[in-house]
This record gives structure tokens, sequence and C-alpha cells, in this order.
């Protein structure tokens, strides 16, 4: 089974300036940004069988990443980058 990569440069590849830009001005964003990593990386692991959990579990998990990408999609859209 071939897995999707969804960390946001793979999701968002034309957004990787506001991505960096981001990630260093923007405290909420950074955090945001490391929390949407930890936990598809836990998604991935529980997916690759590292780790044993329930569909339950790791579908909340999913829909956290989703919430999470989401939120930092339309903080993305957002930014204006100085020239």
């Amino acid at each position: 089974m071939t897995l999707e990569k969804h960390d946001l440069h793979h999701e968002f590849p034309d957004l990787t300036d506001e991505i960096h830009h981001l990630k260093m001005n923007d405290n909420h964003f950074a955090r945001l940004f490391s929390e949407y990593h930890e936990v598809d990386h836990e998604v991935n692991r529980i997916e690759q069988g590292v780790e044993n959990t329930s569909d339950e579990y790791l579908d909340g998990k999913k829909k956290q990443r989703l919430r999470l990408k989401d939120e930092l999609f339309v903080m993305l859209k957002k930014v204006k980058i100085p020239a």
C-alpha cells in the first residue's frame, strides 16, 4: 500500500514561501504547523502498522489533521509577504 504524503509542502506546493514566512513570523501559525505535523506523523505510523489503534481513534486523528490543515490554509491565503 502506498501512503500519500500529507505534509504541508506536499499539500500546498505553490505556498512554500508563505509557509516559510508564517513559520518565522507568526507564533500561532508555527504552533498549528507543529501540531499538524505531529498529528500527520502519528497517522502515518498507524497506517504503516507501526502503532496499533482502533479505527475510531485513527478516524479522529484524520479529522483533527483535516481541521488543522483547513485552518492553516486560511492563514496561508491571507498572508501578504513584504517585498
